[in-house]
């Protein structure tokens, strides 16, 4: 089962190097969303700090929901899902191996790039590593939650807006919890509450996700 876990994320991220573009079509949405507010709210200093970590939670979010209808599409189309369906391995564990090398190539690049772009909004160093850090541990979540609604429309007409129904109101929480850990430490107070919090969820969607996702597929592989 690990071989298997592995191959599936080497397979998947071999897949996304020979496809740049879908992974630098994301990330350059990202970049051009937060670095054009500025431009159209001026240069306040106290705005650009208050509206910052919003600002780019709802831009990684809108970003990360580009990739999520090609983390099953592929395999649906060439035949691969049922192959994941006939193999030894449980399809859960497998679907987990998806969402992980979703998150390295839609969710990881903009961690990394968050705190140069979060420079132009004047955050301190504290709120800029606690922005960081809410990205690392919510972005995941993101993944775990969209790889159940990629799995409901796989196949289906108009998948895309019916998957931005499905998972954008399940993405408000880590929204509210990411953007108020930074608010929170902006503030002076502290965000353990709010890491507790995005930590819980985390452990929640990576352990029921993946089974929600795997029953959907066996349903959409039908």
């Amino acid at each position: 089962m690990l071989k298997t876990f592995r191959t599936i994320i080497r397979r998947d991220l071999l897949l996304a190097m020979r496809r740049p573009a879908d992974v630098l079509t994301a990330l350059a949405f990202f970049v051009l969303v937060v670095s054009l507010f500025p431009l159209g709210v001026g240069p306040e200093p106290a705005l650009l700090k208050t509206i910052a970590p919003g600002v780019i939670w709802v831009a990684a979010l809108l970003a990360s929901m580009l990739g999520l209808p090609r983390m099953f599409a592929a395999d649906h189309a060439d035949g691969t899902l049922e192959q994941m369906l006939l193999s030894a391995a449980p399809l859960s564990a497998l679907v987990v191996a998806k969402v992980i090398a979703h998150w390295l190539v839609s969710g990881l690049p903009l961690v990394v790039v968050s705190p140069v772009l979060a420079i132009q909004y004047g955050l301190d160093a504290q709120s800029l590593i606690v922005l960081v850090l809410t990205l690392l541990i919510g972005t995941p979540v993101l993944s775990f939650i969209g790889a159940i609604g990629t799995a409901l429309t796989l196949g289906l007409r108009a998948a895309g807006v019916l998957l931005s129904l499905l998972v954008l109101p399940l993405y408000v929480p880590v929204l509210i919890l990411g953007t108020g850990a930074v608010d929170m430490m902006s503030a002076g107070m502290s965000s353990q509450a709010h890491f507790l919090l995005i930590g819980a969820l985390l452990v929640l969607t990576a352990a029921f996700a993946p089974w929600a996702a795997a029953a959907a597929l066996r349903i959409s592989a039908e």
